[in-house]
């Protein structure tokens, strides 16, 4: 499993703000005062050497912006620096509501690669499949881009078209599609009555969406009797870190959901309130499993409220900070780790299934397990 992959923005979000712009006060010269203006004309050096010696026409703020986006790429694959325009964009895929194809993208090799097409999008509409490498957007090659920059390109206003060039695997030649793009609301979650009356329910992200139609599918297995209930959280790239904990709350009991520690010691823990859960669980993940699908899994299983089923999970235990800036740009950057509620830590290490099965080409093994363990 590649754990360095960077992934679209559904990953785990603690929302900040920065209210106030703080100016330093030059008076005593501390060593790390001094220490900072020499950082700060380094800086200033390098932005003045590359303006007189690069060949062709370039921006101040087109230079400033690449070094602040250098300094948070350089942490780690999961901190970012957005402009005014990136901004508004990632949060639209936050809050779940935004124009565009409906698909979960992650950064594949030199490419955009697709996670998966939210159902009844546009882009499941139009044939879109997990495991499509996106080369082109309106006939512009991405090849090298952020996955920012590809979201940007891919979206746009309600109605309108675009061109995706992919590469599919066993096709040799290069597949176009054109999509129409709409709004995008999207409803995390779907639910069904297998047999046996086994509810199942499957979460595709953490949005803002996610504890309420949650709560909405839940109430229709109460009103037919259901005990039994699947939740399945593969290929669930994360999402918001408050809706992980409503989510849990729902079928773990009292006790620690997940603790948030901060350079080195743990800061807050969030807790279940449930007195007593109400289904026998069985939780579906793979390696597509990350970050807040993580925080799910791992307290369901910590605190034995139901069986995990499938394959290690993505490894991605790290929370981070969005920071909103006087101009309009953001900052989204690593503020701390999460443990699961026995304080293990699981980043670049993923959640171990209870029972581990892999799937086949042909058949859902892990779903037919989960359903096998119910019915006893």
């Amino acid at each position: 499993m590649n754990i360095n992959k960077r992934r679209t923005l559904l990953a785990l979000i603690l929302c900040l703000t920065l209210t106030t712009v703080v100016t330093p006060v030059y008076g005593a010269q501390s060593e790390e005062l001094i220490d900072k203006k020499a950082d700060i004309i380094l800086f200033m050096q390098t932005l003045d050497y590359i303006k007189s010696k690069y060949p062709f026409e370039i921006e101040n703020r087109e230079l400033i912006t690449n070094g602040i986006k250098g300094m948070l790429q350089g942490l780690d694959d999961y901190s970012d620096y957005y402009t005014k325009e990136e901004a508004e964009q990632f949060m639209k895929k936050v809050s779940g509501d935004y124009a565009g194809i409906g698909v979960y993208i992650e950064k594949k090799g030199n490419y955009i690669g697709v996670i998966n097409a939210i159902e009844g999008s546009p882009g499941e509409k139009a044939g879109l499949k997990p495991g499509d490498l996106i080369i082109s957007v309106d006939g512009k090659i991405i090849k090298g881009v952020t996955l920012e920059e590809a979201s940007h390109l891919i979206q746009g206003p309600k109605g309108t078209k675009v061109k995706l060039t992919i590469m599919r695997e066993g096709v040799e030649a290069p597949i176009q599609i054109d999509i129409v793009r709409d709004n995008i609301k999207i409803n995390p979650v779907k639910y069904e009555i297998l047999e046996n009356q086994i509810g199942y329910i499957k979460l595709s992200e953490f949005n803002h969406y996610a504890t309420t139609y949650m709560k909405e599918a839940l109430k229709e297995f109460d009103k037919k009797g259901i005990k039994k209930v699947i939740v399945d959280v593969r290929n669930n790239p994360g999402g918001l870190l408050n809706e992980s904990v409503g989510v849990t709350e729902l079928f773990v009991p009292k006790g620690p959901i997940v603790h948030i520690r901060n350079k080195g010691k743990i800061g807050t823990t969030y807790v279940s309130t449930l007195e007593k859960p109400k289904y026998e669980l069985v939780v579906l993940v793979n390696s597509n499993s990350a970050s807040a699908s993580e925080i799910f899994a791992g307290a369901v299983k910590d605190r034995k409220a139901g069986t995990i089923v499938g394959t290690i999970t993505y490894g991605k235990g790290l929370v981070q900070g969005v920071a909103n800036l006087s101009d309009g740009s953001l900052i989204k950057m690593t503020i701390a780790e999460y443990l699961t509620p026995n304080k293990t830590s699981i980043h670049n290490k993923g959640v171990e299934p209870d029972i581990m099965v892999i799937n086949s080409k042909d058949e859902d093994l892990q779903l037919k397990k989960a359903i096998e363990i119910l019915k006893k």
